[in-house]
């Protein structure tokens, strides 16, 4: 049952050293300030899963909050490398960094599978290329039914989902409305989960036709964060900031300027910093 909470009271109760963390969010409503609050409390030895790390993981990475990523894909997106991620796999900065990667058709069908709670999924795919030759978890199995050949891999159960959204009612229930990606499947197929929200309302209103609810029940904390996916964008509530994905690259490419960074406006600062975030980028705008 979903608990209203702060959020250094939901990380610290959800987020576990040691544990499998799935932070989602696609293109929007990506829960950075909730990485941010991992990072600011310590968190060691996680294994991270997202299907597109970007930013907050290479955050996580840098910081030594990661020992193991599972993913798609991994970039700054229309920028390029994610240089912590890179000085990780390369050079074990600051500590050595294991991969198990998946196509993204394989990513979304182990969260399907993972909401569903079975211990697999199985789909068409990885034909013809070499992933399975570099992951030894992509299996081939036969339909008993028509003989077709199929891959199969490991269902994805984190022990903990977090995701950003726009809306929670105060039973905790949460609306995200907007391009979804797997965060409906993330919170499903996880042992708990951490929601961060733009706001908390007596009542949803009127929605848009692709709004997904997530249930109270579904939910262990939920937590009122404005601004909490920039520089993401929440639809609705402000915009991409894309010229900070662009700052990223030189804040991120050499480690000294990625350690004053984050010292400076991740370890010093708290979530209310993200609502004077958009508030500045709105004041701009105008």
């Amino acid at each position: 049952m979903a608990r209203i909470s702060s959020l250094s009271e939901a990380i610290k109760d959800a987020v576990r050293d040691g544990d499998t963390v799935a932070l989602e969010g696609f293109t929007h409503l990506i829960p950075h300030a909730a990485a941010h609050e991992i990072i600011r409390q310590g968190r060691k030895r996680l294994t991270l899963i997202r299907m597109t790390p970007d930013l907050i993981y290479d955050q996580l990475i840098g910081m030594g909050c990661v020992d193991r990523l599972i993913f798609s894909w991994g970039g700054n997106p229309g920028v390029g490398s994610l240089h912590r991620l890179r000085d990780a796999v390369e050079n074990g900065w600051p500590q050595k960094l294991e991969l198990e990667e998946h196509s993204h058709a394989a990513m979304a069908n182990a969260y399907e599978a993972g909401a569903a709670g079975l211990p697999c999924a199985i789909f068409r795919g990885y034909i013809g290329g070499d992933m399975p030759k570099v992951n030894p978890k992509i299996k081939r199995v036969i339909c008993p039914f028509t003989g077709e050949e199929l891959a199969a891999i490991p269902a994805h159960r984190p022990d903990v989902a977090v995701i950003h959204a726009q809306r929670a009612d105060k039973a905790g229930n949460v609306m995200i409305e907007g391009v979804l990606g797997v965060q409906k499947e993330a919170v499903l197929a996880s042992k708990r989960s951490v929601v961060t929200v733009e706001q908390i309302v007596e009542d949803f209103g009127p929605r848009s036709l692709n709004a997904v609810i997530l249930p109270h029940w579904t939910i262990q904390h939920v937590v009122a964060v404005p601004g909490g996916a920039f520089p993401s964008y929440a639809q609705g509530y402000y915009a991409r900031n894309n010229s900070f994905y662009k700052k990223w690259d030189d804040i991120a490419r050499e480690r000294d300027t990625f350690l004053a960074w984050m010292k400076t406006n991740v370890l010093e600062k708290g979530p209310e910093a993200f609502a004077q975030y958009t508030r500045k980028q709105r004041a701009a705008a105008e």
